[in-house]
């Protein structure tokens, strides 16, 4: 009976050591810092076990845009990466090495980009910016060639009739603006917002709709890890989707969750419903660009239009922004995971959600 017990006890814990060792530790590299339109995703993912649930365990880290991002992925430095597609796309031209990476999942099916200038700006429209400065986070950004193919397309000349300047990203691009060191920022609709928020009125150049409707950041990986780690692939987007549902069925919870995991960023006391309020419209219209298409119709989570990046290759060739007028578009991005993603019960994360509370300290 003792030899019996004593090898289940055994047993047991020889159970619990192959269950820790079944945490698969990743590291997703972003190729631009968390706010909490981005950060509670991931922190509420954490919050509600769904990173666990999948024997996950995930960092962060920060790159100054894809063109510092995309090499510790192709390099396998890190697991996934959240870059735009440009540089991938561009590593296809006559005469270089495809990058060896495939976007899986598709995060921001549309691209977001768009153009700000004051509102007491005398520039009106995007044909007006010739002769102005235009402000990035970094001169590595991804999306730059597509702000100079879209500059091109309205007869600008965009090695002569504009400057584009790093600036740093979010606070120190809003105060190059606001001081005049640049005439426009070229931003994320989301940064945009936080800048109106903010009390700065901005007038926005939106992008034209071809290069809208392209897409924008989303999860890639090498494509050994791909062949060889799928399910762990398949794990973190299923996570990411269902902490994404979550956060729109529940938007303050999922604010309050980032504001835990970064007290440093958490407002004090007597600010707090008044931010709490302006964080969770912020999310909100991030969700809403995430999950739904400009006609209000729900989007599948993860799924990307290959005919549409088709179509945005051949706009990009023609304005010169790319050496190849086409790509193999199925080799750099893959719905293959997407049913594997999106398999459980969207109505039961929605119930967790909404029934999801933060216990203040």
């Amino acid at each position: 009976m003792k030899k019996s017990i004593s090898l289940f006890c055994a047993l047991v814990g020889l159970s619990m050591t192959f269950a820790a060792q079944a945490v698969d530790n990743i590291v997703v590299g972003l190729n631009i810092p968390q706010t909490v339109v981005d950060g509670s995703i991931y922190s509420a993912a954490d919050k509600l076990g769904y990173f666990k649930a999948e024997n996950l365990a995930v960092k962060t880290i920060v790159f100054q845009g894809a063109g510092a991002l995309l090499p510790q992925v192709y390099t396998k430095k890190i697991d996934i990466g959240f870059p735009l597609p440009e540089p991938v796309l561009s590593s296809y031209a006559p005469g270089k090495q495809p990058l060896p990476v495939r976007f899986f999942y598709n995060a921001r099916p549309s691209g977001g980009m768009e153009l700000a200038v004051l509102d007491s700006s005398p520039i009106k429209t995007l044909a007006d910016l010739k002769g102005k400065k235009i402000g990035v986070g970094a001169l590595t950004w991804a999306s730059i060639p597509q702000t100079r193919a879209v500059l091109a397309k309205q007869g600008l000349n965009p090695d002569k009739d504009v400057q584009v300047v790093a600036t740093g990203a979010l606070g120190a691009g809003f105060l190059a603006l606001k001081e005049g060191r640049v005439d426009a920022l070229n931003f994320n609709q989301s940064w945009h917002d936080m800048l109106e928020q903010s009390g700065t009125k901005i007038r926005r150049l939106s992008y034209p709709p071809e290069f809208a409707s392209m897409v924008g950041n989303g999860f890639v990986a090498h494509v050994d890890t791909l062949r060889e780690r799928p399910a762990m692939l398949t794990g973190f987007a299923r996570a990411i989707t269902k902490a994404t549902l979550a956060c729109e069925a529940n938007p303050a919870y999922c604010v309050q969750t980032f504001w835990q995991a970064q007290p440093e960023l958490k407002p004090a006391a007597d600010v707090y419903q008044a931010k709490l309020k302006e964080a969770v419209f912020l999310l909100e219209r991030r969700l809403k660009r995430t999950l739904y298409a400009p006609d209000g119709q729900p989007l599948v989570p993860g799924e990307y239009d290959l005919d549409a990046i088709a179509r945005y290759v051949t706009l990009m060739h023609d304005a010169g922004e790319l050496d190849v007028a086409s790509v193999p578009v199925d080799k750099i991005f893959t719905n293959a995971l997407v049913p594997g993603i999106n398999h459980f019960d969207q109505q039961a994360v929605r119930q967790q959600a909404r029934a999801a509370k933060i216990e203040e300290n």
